[in-house]
C-alpha cells in the first residue's frame, strides 16, 4: 500500500493521487525550488538540490551453519511457510556476484545503488560492508514494517515473526518502542541464504563526535555531557547486547543539537571489520575485552583514545576518573553516571548559585537537569544525585493552524501567536533570548457569539501582555490572574450591554502558554488544553479539563462513575457568561529543561484521546529541528477531521530546544 505523506491515508498501490487529501503519491516537491520532482529521482533536476529517500544499507554475511532464520530460498522455516499468506514476503537479494551504481539491491528493484557494491561471493564471513541506496518507492510500506504492524494486531506469531526477520534487524526492531534519538530508525530488512540486508536511516554525513570533541571552543563542560549520553546509551544497548556500538569512533555522532547519536548498531560479538577499523590500542583493548563480558572499562578506554587522537589535554578530575575505571573501583554505570554529575556540578558550582524555582530567580537561576532514564531498564538509581546545570534556549518555532470541521458551519476557535526572538552569536559565544505569547480558544454561544467571545479573549490578552510583561522574566501568577479576569471582564460586559441570557450568553474557553527563554507558564479556563511531548515522558497532558466529571473525580467519585453522568463533559469554568468571582483560572509554572513540543489544542482535536492515540506517528517526529511544523499541524487537523470533525478543530505547536549553557563557567 502507498501511505500518503500529507494524511497519512493509505493508498492502493496503483493510486496516483491520495484518495483522501489529493496530494500526488508519484511526484514530490523541492524544498528549495518548489519543482515537482518524480519520487525515484535522488535530486532536483531544476536545481539539484538532493529531494531522494536515502538509507543506509548494512549487508552482512554468516558463518556457515550459524544462520537462525531463513526468508525464502533454501532451508526456509517449515513454521514461517505455513503462514505465507498471513505476512508479505521480505525482499530476497539478487543472484550476483557484483552490483554497479545504478543496478538495484532487491528483485522488485525499488532499492537502487549509488555506490558500487562489492563482490558478495568474496565477503568472509560475520563480516558487513554498507552502501547508500536509494528508494525509488518511498511512500510504499516496505514488507518490515508490514509484518511488525501484522504482528503488533496479532495476526502473526512471534515464531513466525523470528523466522522472517535477519538477526542482523531484531536489536533495531527490540529498540525502536523507546523512541531514543540515539539509534538510527530501521525501514526494512531481508534475508537470502547467508546474506542479511538492513535498511536504517542515512547519518553517514553527520558530523563525528571526535571532530568536535578536538575544537578548542569545546568546553570541559560539555565533554562531560558526551561522556554522560555515553552512559546512557551503554543503558539502553545493554539488554540487546550492542554495547560494542560504541566503541568505535566513528560509529559516535551528534545529531543538529549536538547529541551523541550512533551511526548504526554493532551486535556481539564485535563485528570484525569494524574492529579493524578502530585505532590500533583500542581495536587490540576491544578483542581481548571481548572474551570476558564487556565491561564499562571499555567507555574508558574510549574516552583516553578520544583525549589521545584529539591531542587534547585530560583535565584534572577525569585523569582521575580514567584511573579509577582501569582499576575497577567503579564498578557499575551508575557508579559512572554519579562520578561525571559531580565533576559537572564542580565545574558550574563557582559560577551559579543553588536554585530556588521561583518566578523572581527566573532571568538568573540555573534550570535542575535530572537524568532520567527509560523505566523499561532497571539501571536507575533512585540516589543518584542531581546535577544543577544552567540550560539555555536554542531555539523556538511556532505555528498554528484552525479549521471549520466537517459538521459546523462556521468557526468558534480563535488563536493567537506572538513570538520575539534576540540572538547574538559570536565565535565563542552564542545567547538567544526569546518571548513568547501563545493563546487558543474555543467559543461558544453559537453564530456572531462564540467567535466574537474567542477573538476578543485572545486580543484582550495579548493587549494586556504587550503593555504589562516587561523585562526578561516570566510575569507573576497575580498579573498571568489578573489578564485572565480581565478578558473574562471584556466578554461579561458585551453580554450584559446585548442582554443576553441563558444558553444565549457567549463565553471561551482558554489556554494559554507563556515562555520566557527556558523557563514557562501556562494559565488555563475550560476544557482546551496544553500538552508536552519530550522523548524521555513521551506525551503528558499538563492542564486539566474544567468539567463535571474531572470536578466528581477530585471529589473521590471513580472516573467510570464521574463520566456516566449525562452531564460528565459539561464545563464548570469558561471566560464570559458570569463574572470574574465564577472563574478561578489554573496557572502553573515549569522548566524547559529537555528538547520539547508543546502542543494547545481545542477539543475538537482532543476529543477521543486521539492524541494520545496517534502522538508516535503524528507528534514524535515533529520534535527534529528538520522536520516541519507547518505540514505537522496541517497532519494533526486531517486526523482530527479523519477520526472526529464534528467539531471546530485548532491546534498550536512550538517547538523548544535547549542546551547546556557552557558559557557561564567562563
Amino acid at each position: 500500500m502507498l501511505i500518503c505523506p500529507q494524511c497519512k491515508f493509505e493508498n492502493s498501490n496503483t493510486n496516483k493521487f491520495c484518495q483522501n487529501c489529493g496530494a500526488s503519491l508519484t511526484q514530490k516537491v523541492c524544498p528549495e525550488c518548489s519543482t515537482s520532482v518524480p519520487l525515484n529521482a535522488q535530486s532536483c533536476p531544476n536545481c539539484g538540490t538532493d529531494c531522494g529517500t536515502v538509507w543506509w544499507a548494512i549487508i552482512g554475511k554468516q558463518a556457515t551453519g550459524s544462520r537462525e532464520i531463513g526468508t525464502g530460498g533454501d532451508g526456509e522455516n517449515e513454521e514461517a511457510g505455513k503462514d505465507e499468506e498471513a505476512i508479505p514476503s521480505l525482499s530476497p537479494m539478487p543472484i550476483s556476484s557484483q552490483l554497479i551504481v545504478g543496478s538495484y539491491l532487491d528483485q522488485e528493484q525499488r532499492y537502487q545503488l549509488l555506490e558500487p557494491l562489492p563482490s558478495l561471493e568474496e565477503l568472509a564471513a560475520n563480516t558487513e560492508v554498507c552502501i547508500k541506496v536509494l528508494d525509488c518507492q518511498p511512500y510504499q510500506i516496505s514488507p518490515l514494517e508490514a509484518i511488525l504492524e501484522n504482528c503488533q494486531k496479532g495476526l502473526v506469531t512471534t515464531s513466525v515473526e523470528a523466522s522472517r526477520i535477519p538477526q542482523l534487524a531484531k536489536p533495531y526492531i527490540a529498540l525502536q518502542p523507546q523512541g531514543h534519538p540515539g539509534i538510527p530508525p530501521i525501514h526494512d530488512a531481508w534475508q537470502q541464504g547467508d546474506l542479511q540486508v538492513v535498511l536504517i536511516q542515512d547519518r553517514s554525513n553527520w558530523p563525528r563526535l571526535l571532530d568536535l570533541w578536538q575544537q578548542n571552543a569545546t568546553s570541559s563542560l560539555k565533554i562531560l555531557h558526551w561522556c554522560y549520553q555515553m552512559t546512557q546509551l551503554w543503558g539502553v544497548l545493554e539488554p540487546v547486547n550492542c554495547c560494542q556500538s560504541l566503541l568505535d569512533l566513528s560509529n559516535l555522532l551528534l545529531d543538529e543539537d549536538q547529541t551523541l547519536t550512533l551511526g548504526r548498531l554493532y551486535s556481539e560479538p564485535f563485528n570484525k571489520q569494524s574492529v579493524a577499523d578502530l585505532p590500533a590500542d583500542l581495536a587490540d583493548q576491544t578483542s581481548a575485552e571481548q572474551k570476558q563480558s564487556l565491561t564499562i572499562k571499555a567507555l574508558g578506554r574510549v574516552w583516553q583514545s578520544l583525549f589521545r587522537q584529539s591531542q587534547r589535554t585530560q583535565f584534572g578530575s577525569i585523569v582521575q576518573m580514567l584511573g579509577d575505571l582501569e582499576l575497577g573501583k567503579i564498578e557499575t554505570i551508575a557508579q559512572l553516571r554519579s562520578r561525571l554529575e559531580e565533576m559537572s556540578s564542580e565545574i558550574v558550582a563557582p559560577t551559579i548559585e543553588a536554585f530556588s524555582p521561583t518566578e523572581e530567580q527566573y532571568t538568573t537561576a540555573p534550570t535542575m537537569l535530572q537524568f532520567d532514564e527509560p523505566e523499561d531498564f532497571n539501571f536507575k538509581n533512585d540516589d543518584m544525585p542531581t546535577v544543577v546545570l544552567p540550560m539555555q534556549l536554542s531555539s523556538l518555532q511556532e505555528t498554528g493552524h484552525t479549521d471549520v470541521g466537517r459538521q459546523r458551519h462556521h468557526n468558534e476557535d480563535y488563536f493567537g501567536i506572538e513570538t520575539n526572538i534576540n540572538k547574538l552569536e559570536l565565535p565563542k559565544t552564542r545567547v538567544l533570548q526569546a518571548r513568547g505569547l501563545y493563546i487558543l480558544c474555543d467559543g461558544m454561544g453559537g453564530h456572531a457569539g462564540g467567535e466574537v467571545a474567542s477573538e476578543l479573549a485572545v486580543n484582550t490578552l495579548r493587549q494586556y501582555f504587550q503593555e504589562n510583561w516587561l523585562g526578561n522574566q516570566l510575569p507573576t501568577e497575580d498579573s498571568i490572574r489578573e489578564a485572565v479576569y480581565l478578558a473574562n471582564q471584556a466578554i461579561y460586559d458585551l453580554n450584559q450591554k446585548d442582554a443576553r441570557s441563558g444558553v444565549g450568553r457567549m463565553g471561551t474557553t482558554l489556554v494559554m502558554l507563556l515562555i520566557q527563554d527556558s523557563h514557562a507558564a501556562v494559565a488555563h479556563v475550560g476544557d482546551s488544553r496544553l500538552y508536552c511531548l519530550t522523548h524521555k515522558r513521551g506525551l503528558e497532558q499538563i492542564t486539566v479539563d474544567h468539567e463535571v466529571g474531572q470536578r466528581e473525580i477530585t471529589r473521590g467519585v471513580e472516573a467510570s462513575i464521574a463520566y456516566a453522568r449525562p452531564d460528565a463533559y459539561q464545563l464548570t469554568q469558561a471566560l464570559g457568561p458570569r463574572d470574574e468571582n465564577s472563574i478561578n483560572p489554573d496557572v502553573e509554572f515549569f522548566e524547559i529543561n529537555e528538547d520539547t513540543l508543546f502542543v494547545l489544542v481545542s477539543d475538537g482535536l482532543s476529543d477521543n484521546d486521539l492524541l494520545e492515540s496517534h502522538w508516535q506517528t503524528h507528534l514524535l517526529p515533529l520534535l527534529g529541528s528538520g522536520t516541519n511544523l507547518e505540514a505537522g499541524v496541517t497532519d494533526l487537523i486531517d486526523l482530527a477531521n479523519q477520526y472526529n470533525g464534528h467539531d471546530n478543530i485548532t491546534a498550536i505547536l512550538i517547538r523548544a530546544k535547549v542546551r547546556p549553557n557552557l558559557d557561564s563557567q567562563r
